[in-house]
């Protein structure tokens, strides 16, 4: 059975950091592109960051280039997102989603492209 389980979320300060981690089992995650999205309340799904398969290449929103970064470690069935320098604009339910993909590619600005959703992680960004 594919899952995505995302963890990590939390409360943080303003300027502060956090990891998120995507978990994913029943699939071999070279093969899957993966985008993380955040949805804030009153807010729709926006995408934040997406990392290609096979090749691992990576893409960001303009509101959190420079400060969150996206890898993957496939040894760990894992993508993280590194979220740095937090700014209570970036409260939000984090979501993880994948999509196997033939070509190394992702998708960070429809999230109907993705098939498979973890549950979210909250990250709440207040002092």
């Amino acid at each position: 059975q594919l899952q995505l389980v995302e963890s990590g979320g939390g409360l943080v300060q303003p300027g502060g950091s956090l990891r998120l981690s995507c978990a994913a089992s029943g699939l071999i995650l070279d093969y899957y592109a993966i985008g993380w999205f955040r949805q804030a309340p009153g807010k729709e799904r926006e995408g934040v960051s997406c990392i290609s398969s096979s090749s691992g290449s990576a893409n960001y929103a303009d509101s959190v280039k420079g400060r969150f970064t996206i890898s993957r470690d496939n040894a760990r069935n894992t993508v993280y997102l590194e979220i740095n320098s937090l700014k209570p604009e970036d409260t939000a339910v984090y979501y993880c989603a994948g999509r196997r993909t033939v070509q190394p590619m992702c998708v960070m600005t429809m999230t109907s492209w993705y098939i498979y959703w973890g549950q979210g992680t909250q990250v709440t960004v207040s002092s």
